[in-house]
Order: C-alpha cells, then sequence, then structure tokens
C-alpha cells in the first residue's frame, strides 16, 4: 500500500481539461485545509540545488525559484512523505533556463511505521532504482523493447532516504480513481509491461547467480512479522460483515476456524518454489501504483508508468496478479474477466522470455494456470482483506495508526472499510462463496 504516487487525481475520461483543473484545485485544496503530512524540513532550495547539478553535471547550476508543497491527502498513502517541488533553475553551461516540476518520496517519519517495517522499504526501493531498474531497462533494450515502464529518477538520496523523481503529471500521466477500478484498455496496457518486467527479472536472476533472490521481505515476510496486528484486525473486521451478511453465516464460521492458521496460508503465497517459475514481483501493485496517461482528444489511455517499488519480492507472479485482479479492476472485470487477462499477461511474458534466451523452463498457459492456483489463497486475502482498505470511501481515519492497531479507532476504521463501502460488499458476497468451493477455507490445504 504505499507509494511513489504524485497527486491523486481521479481521471474522468471524458473530460481530460475538467481533470487538469480538477488536479489543480485538489492541490490548492490539500495545502490549505491540512490533510497532508508536512514537507520534510530538510527539503529546501539549497538541498534541490545540490540534486539538479548532480543531475545536469553542472556546479554552476543555480534555482531561480523553489516552492514545496505536500502531494497527497489521507488514504492515498500510507508508507512515505510525498512533496511536489517545483523550480526554476538556470544552466550556465548551455544558457537556458528551465521550469521543472519534481516529486521527492521521503520515509514517513512515524514511530509505528518504523516499528513495522524500519528502513528496510525505503532501502529497498532505493536499491531497485539505483541498482535493479538499470539492469532491468538494459535487458529489454538489447531486444529493442525501449518502451518506458519506469518513472526517471533525478537523484537517489540514501542519506536523507529519499528519491527524486520527473513529476509524471508534467506529462499527463495520472493516477485513475481508486473506487472505480482499472478498465480493460489500461489494465492490458499494464499487464504488458509488467510482463515485460517479470520476464526480464527472471532473466537478470539467471544470469547472475541468484541475485535478485533476496528480496524476500514484501508485504507478507517470514523475516517480519510485525504487520501481524493489520492482519488481524482485518481479519476480525471481515468475518463480522461475512455473519452479518444473509447466506454466508456458514462462511463465517469456516473463517473463524482459519484464524490461527491464516498467517501461515498468506506466508506460503509468498514461499518461492523451484518447479514453478519464479519473478520479482512489485509487490503492491494496486491502482494508485499505476499512473496512466490519456489521449487529450479521444481520453483513450495512451500509456502507463509503473511506480513504488518499496515492497518488491521474489517469487510466483501470482503475487502480482492475484493482489491486482482481486484490488484494483472495475466490476465485471474483476468478476468476469480474470482468466482472458491472466492469458494475455502470459502470451507477453513467454514471448520475452523467448527472446531474452531464457534457459529454464517456461511454463505452458496450462502449467501456469496451475501454478497461479497452487498460491489462489491470496486471491481470497486480497479480494477479502486488502481490497477494503484499498477502497475505503470514509477517509477521515484513514493512516498508518488505523492500520496497525487494533484500538477503539482502528477497529472503527476497519469496520468501516466493510460496512460503508457498497462494492466491496458486492464483490465479497460474490467471490467468498466460489473461494469456499474452491477448499480455499479449508484447514488443510
Amino acid at each position: 500500500m504505499s507509494s511513489c504516487k504524485v497527486l491523486q487525481t481521479e481521471v474522468a475520461a471524458s473530460d481530460l481539461e475538467h481533470q487538469l483543473k480538477a488536479d489543480m484545485k485538489k492541490q490548492s485544496q490539500l495545502s490549505d485545509d491540512g490533510l497532508t503530512m508536512q514537507c520534510p524540513s530538510w527539503l529546501n532550495q539549497e538541498y534541490m540545488e545540490q540534486c539538479l547539478r548532480s543531475h545536469y553535471n553542472d556546479n554552476e547550476l543555480e534555482i531561480l525559484k523553489f516552492q514545496a508543497m505536500p502531494c497527497l491527502g489521507k488514504g492515498e498513502n500510507y508508507l512515505g512523505v510525498m512533496t511536489r517541488v517545483k523550480v526554476e533553475f538556470l544552466l550556465p553551461s548551455k544558457n537556458v533556463t528551465k521550469t521543472r516540476s519534481y516529486v521527492v518520496k521521503s520515509m514517513l517519519q512515524d514511530k509505528i511505521f518504523e516499528k513495522v517495517y524500519g528502513s528496510d522499504v525505503f532501502l529497498c526501493e532505493m536499491i531497485m532504482y539505483e541498482n535493479v531498474i538499470p539492469k532491468l531497462k538494459a535487458l529489454l533494450s538489447d531486444i529493442s523493447e525501449n518502451e518506458e515502464i519506469f518513472a526517471r529518477t533525478i537523484a537517489v538520496d540514501r542519506q536523507r532516504s529519499c528519491l527524486i523523481f520527473d513529476d509524471l503529471n508534467e506529462r499527463n500521466y495520472f493516477t485513475v480513481d481508486r473506487l472505480k477500478g482499472l478498465n480493460r484498455e489500461i489494465v492490458e496496457l499494464m499487464l504488458r509491461k509488467l510482463a515485460k518486467i517479470h520476464a526480464a527479472s527472471a532473466v537478470l536472476n539467471e544470469r547472475q547467480s541468484g541475485c535478485l533472490e533476496s528480496f524476500q521481505r514484501g508485504l507478507f515476510s517470514r523475516h517480519n512479522d510485525k504487520n501481524y496486528s493489520i492482519v488481524t484486525g482485518m481479519f476480525d473486521a471481515c468475518k463480522k460483515f461475512v455473519a452479518q451478511s444473509p447466506g454466508l453465516q456458514d462462511i463465517s464460521q469456516k473463517l473463524e476456524k482459519l484464524k490461527d492458521n491464516y498467517m501461515e496460508l498468506c506466508l506460503r503465497v509468498f514461499d518461492p518454489m523451484a518447479n514453478h517459475l519464479n519473478v520479482l514481483n512489485h509487490g503492491d501493485l494496486w491502482s494508485t501504483n499505476i499512473m496512466v496517461k490519456y489521449d487529450p482528444v479521444s481520453s483513450k489511455p495512451l500509456d502507463v508508468i509503473i511506480i513504488d517499488f518499496q515492497f518488491v519480492v521474489w517469487g510466483s507472479p501470482a503475487i502480482d496478479l492475484w493482489y491486482n485482479f482481486n484490488t484494483s479492476l472495475e466490476e465485471d472485470l474483476h468478476l468476469n474477466k480474470q482468466d482472458e487477462l491472466i492469458q494475455n499477461y502470459y502470451y507477453t511474458l513467454r514471448d520475452i522470455l523467448k527472446k531474452l534466451s531464457f534457459q529454464g523452463h517456461i511454463p505452458t498457459l496450462h502449467e501456469f494456470h496451475l501454478q497461479l492456483e497452487e498460491k489462489a489463497f491470496y486471491g481470497l486475502h486480497s479480494t477479502c482483506f486488502i481490497q477494503p482498505i484499498h477502497r475505503c470511501i470514509d477517509t477521515g481515519d484513514a493512516d498508518f495508526a488505523t492500520l496497525i492497531e487494533n484500538t477503539k479507532r482502528g477497529m472503527r476504521f476497519k469496520e468501516s472499510c466493510y460496512t460503508k463501502n457498497p462494492y466491496c460488499q458486492r464483490i465479497i458476497r460474490h467471490l467468498l462463496p466460489k473461494f469456499e468451493r474452491k477448499g480455499l477455507l479449508c484447514l488443510n490445504q
């Protein structure tokens, strides 16, 4: 649930001009009404000047105008501080003046956050942008796959634990409305790029002797059980909702019996299996981590950029697929089209693996489906416990403390994720019986 998220904008596909105006209005509201965190004190003109001098390799670069403002409101980001910085600067070496906007992502200074995640997630993302992503891009470039997949990085600052990116909003990339989800066109664009990331990572790991297998701290990890309270709190809230739903009382009883074994079942999803195709997963691939560019005339989606690599994890591609499909799609896609989406993803994955001369076994489509089914518990978890958080409507209490703490306030927020969201209610009532018929609520699975 996380983050290089530039300003959350709810794109109305029918009116891009209206969207741009809404973006500006919302930015003003975020700055005025106290919904966002304060900008880091160290993020000033002098700091940005140093970063830009290094990026442009010009020690005479001078910032003429500087403005910093928070990017996000409540419910849009739980794990980081996002700041938009607008600058006008002079490049003496080229005798030009430029105006640019950047997004600075820095670590959340929160005691609860540090207790749960420490600095691991931010270190992971810095390693990704500094070391891993350039190698993935190079592999794809070798086979003439040069389309842009990742945000452009201006600086990786380990001392400050921050990353600086080109502001994708300036290039007309926006997040979709997280309450509406991704439509078919956006999902197909995203899956094509995701398949390329996955395929390139499998080849990189093969050529460099398991170099990516140390990425083991995803949203679930056998190295860290401190997010257990998030799971138990959402479990209790979900069970309460299911128990009160007509026709689901028997399933509620099965959920209760599953509680003691629930974390282990989630952890098994993240265990790499030697007989499966394993890749480097994004790990948090929901709608606000996908930036979309639209045609200014037709409003048709043209391109996507995948952002926020804090929770990358080595394992089955089922981790990304089940998570995305069961948290972020439009309703019809979520309920009826997942097999079609998997097929389209698979064909790109297979083709890129072949072009990169992958030496391991490339599963057939049938084999791939069987591998995904072995990790299908993550589809249940994403539908019933992650989606309600991502699509929460009442964001008044939406912060990291309410996620991690099962206090009265925390449980009130978690329960509201179910009781105040008709969409999630429909999805859970429709899919939970299907998960039960698949045996995903059995103690021995």
